[in-house]
């Protein structure tokens, strides 16, 4: 017997959120965020330990007062990729275009980089999320690896495969989006 998962289009996984039956996820302890698309199969994602949610909220806050109005820092929020994806990034830091964002999550062309911060979901943060947002042409992609205090950068697309791989447990860096922007990594690692 061969088993075969229904694929989810983002229309369609739209319509099953508009139409509420995901708030089902409500009476078993989740919420709407609880889930995300990712390549066409709803995933349920996992609960978010205390240290995953203060390193997360103190990012943001950083890199809020690091940009300034330049950017907007989503986080915890989705995104929509052309993949039949609609991930829930930990950061996105995006074009901040205001009232656009009623009509539509950021798309790809709206997205300066992504922030994940991974510890249960290290595997999955750095193979399929990985690979997802390579191939939906997400510039630059960062992992904040919980488990062994280390920033992992992704850029340089190629072909939809990030041809650059940098590891950092000190130091600083700057986005390629904003070049002008040095991010302290020990403000990511240690916030």
């Amino acid at each position: 017997m061969t088993i075969t998962a229904y694929k989810w289009s983002i229309d369609r996984y739209h319509q099953l959120i508009e139409m509420g039956l995901l708030d089902d996820a409500l009476s078993q302890g989740l919420s709407q965020q609880s889930v995300e698309l990712l390549q066409g199969e709803i995933i349920v994602m996992s609960p978010e330990g205390e240290s995953h949610a203060y390193y997360n909220t103190e990012v943001a806050e950083y890199l809020r007062e690091l940009l300034g109005a330049r950017a907007k820092i989503r986080d915890a929020k989705p995104i929509t990729l052309p993949n039949d994806s609609e991930p829930v990034p930990d950061i996105a830091i995006v074009q901040p275009l205001g009232t656009i964002y009623l009509e539509h999550h950021p798309y790809p062309e709206n997205i300066f980089w992504l922030i994940e911060f991974a510890n249960t979901t290290l595997k999955k943060d750095l193979g399929l999320k990985k690979e997802i947002y390579a191939a939906a042409g997400i510039l630059e992609y960062w992992v904040v690896n919980l488990q062994a205090t280390e920033l992992k950068v992704f850029r340089d697309l190629v072909d939809g495969t990030y041809c650059e791989k940098l590891t950092f447990t000190n130091g600083t860096i700057q986005p390629r989006s904003f070049p002008d922007k040095i991010v302290d990594i020990q403000r990511l690692l240690r916030a």
